[in-house]
């Protein structure tokens, strides 16, 4: 980075630090850990039911008690990161998710489940900012920068994946809570790691006083949002606490908006959103997480009732879109990014998942898999990997270092609430296309096995539906991601910087991408 540039944003030149490799590998098995949590828990939730007594009203919170308390705490945990410096707030998260895991695997009944899931979202918003930040901050070199992303970036998109085999493994062959206890060694082993081996540069912090009403509307907002969704899921778009939910979040959102506008030291400074760049990551990259979780959530139920694999064989399944996700995050990505712009990237990459996603309305109950699945989610796996890696770099390119923890936290943010969002959206259309179905058809079904075959039927014709959805909404982030991001490859052109409003260049030329 030239000596400019390093003014202008606010950190002194620094030679990297020695074990920034090692670094990584610690930062992505926590990464992983996260990650994995997101899908393994959902494989054992009907053995923990039947374990815990846990009503089926009631199951959906070992879910969205982890969802509420991670989407609702995010920003507040990047803020913490960059308070108390991102290695101190990765190992607390690491210590902290260890214990929250341990409790969820010991738990006796479903009060102790839920608290256990609330605190596994509590330090996991901690734990996730704090690890992008770290990798924002240690990796300022662009091919080195490109290859770490790479990887993070491959983690991101695959671990979901990689937790539906684990999770099947465990359940079916050990014992559901064991979905729990695997986090323990995975978290022991990355906080020691981290302890040791992770040098945080100095200079990066930001000891500006809290914005405790920052906190407090981003996190009710957060939280009525990801409720307001996960509600809508079960009880429907017109129920009356689901659309009151959603009011809430609005209104604690835009005061949220005009606070951060006012006050000092904000939560969220605008300049970190704002910038049409990280602008357009976010954007994107939440539109194509709606359009991934819901199907996960398909193809999981697809696989299992109409084609009837096991947890396992369901979980190998979905390999084919992991090797697509790696290679498209290290292979493809790495190896463009320092040569083409990211939006070159971004955009075909998330055109090339909507090709797979397009494949996949084809579905049908006799489909075979090595004929339409396995192509359908390599092409997803490759088009996701490739745009993911490009836009977790550009999340926290520009950011001065004391805003980066809360830059990753709003990419996480995206994430979070995208999943909440896409397997509430695409389910209710679901529902809606198989209800329709059954309804035009079960007449003309005169015997048991005819009426069963309809049901079936009206399942798929429900996944179609929702795909054809999906589909539309990753060409839609395609067009924002080739719209909005206009960042040269790192090394070419000016990019555009945070600014600070105290005398920051708003253009900071750069030869690097810039934490």
């Amino acid at each position: 980075m030239s000596e400019t540039a390093s003014k202008a944003l606010g950190a002194p030149a620094a030679s990297p630090d020695a074990g920034r490799w090692k670094a990584l590998v610690f930062i992505a098995l926590a990464q992983l850990m996260v990650v994995l949590d997101a899908t393994i828990v959902n494989i054992a939730l009907p053995s923990a039911q039947q374990d815990l007594g846990i009503s089926d009203g009631n199951r959906q919170w070992v879910v969205t008690a982890y969802a509420l308390a991670f989407g609702g705490l995010l920003l507040f945990g990047g803020r913490i990161a960059d308070l108390w410096g991102r290695k101190k707030a990765f190992v607390v998260g690491l210590g902290g998710f260890a214990v929250a895991s341990a409790l969820g695997g010991a738990a006796t009944n479903e009060a102790m489940m839920f608290g256990a899931r609330a605190l596994q979202g509590v330090f996991g918003a901690l734990l996730a900012p704090a690890a992008l930040s770290l990798l924002a901050v240690m990796f300022t070199d662009a091919k080195e920068r490109a290859k770490a992303f790479g990887i993070y970036g491959a983690i991101a998109g695959g671990g979901g994946a990689v937790g539906l085999i684990l999770g099947g493994f465990l359940t079916e062959y050990l014992d559901w809570r064991w979905t729990f206890f695997v986090n323990i060694p995975f978290a022991i082993v990355a906080a020691a790691g981290a302890y040791f081996v992770i040098r945080e540069p100095e200079g990066g912090r930001n000891r500006s006083p809290l914005d405790i009403p920052g906190v407090v509307l981003s996190t009710l907002g957060l939280v009525a949002l990801v409720y307001g969704f996960t509600r809508a899921e079960s009880e429907g778009w017109s129920d009356s606490v689901t659309i009151g939910m959603f009011v809430a979040s609005a209104v604690l959102l835009a005061t949220f908006v005009v606070v951060e506008s006012r006050v000092k030291a904000p939560l969220l400074p605008l300049r970190v959103i704002t910038e049409r760049n990280r602008g357009g990551v976010y954007l994107s990259l939440g539109l194509a997480i709606i359009a991934m979780f819901g199907l996960f959530l398909f193809l999981t139920y697809y696989l299992q009732i109409v084609k009837g694999y096991s947890p396992v064989k369901t979980g190998f399944a979905f390999l084919p879109m992991i090797v697509g996700m790696i290679t498209g995050s290290t292979q493809i990505g790495t190896r463009l990014m320092t040569r083409v712009a990211p939006r070159l990237l971004m955009g075909p990459g998330f055109l090339v998942a909507a090709l797979g996603m397009l494949l996949l309305t084809r579905l049908e109950i006799g489909s075979s898999y090595a004929a339409l699945l396995l192509p359908a989610m390599l092409l997803l796996g490759l088009g996701m990997g490739t745009a993911f890696m490009p836009a977790m770099s550009l999340s926290t390119q520009g950011v001065e270092p004391r805003d980066s923890g809360v830059a990753s936290a709003m990419v996480n943010t995206s994430q979070q609430v995208g999943g909440a969002i896409g397997t509430a959206l695409l389910n209710t259309i679901a529902a809606s296309a198989t209800t329709a179905y059954v309804a035009d058809h079960i007449a003309g079904a005169t015997s048991r096995s005819q009426q069963q075959l309809v049901q079936l039927e009206a399942m798929v014709e429900g996944y179609t539906s929702a795909i054809w959805f999906a589909v539309g909404i990753l060409v839609v982030a395609a067009a924002i991601a080739l719209t909005f991001v206009n960042a040269g490859r790192p090394g070419s052109t000016p990019v555009t910087g945070s600014g600070s409003g105290e005398g920051v260049a708003d253009e900071v030329q750069i030869p690097v991408v810039a934490h």
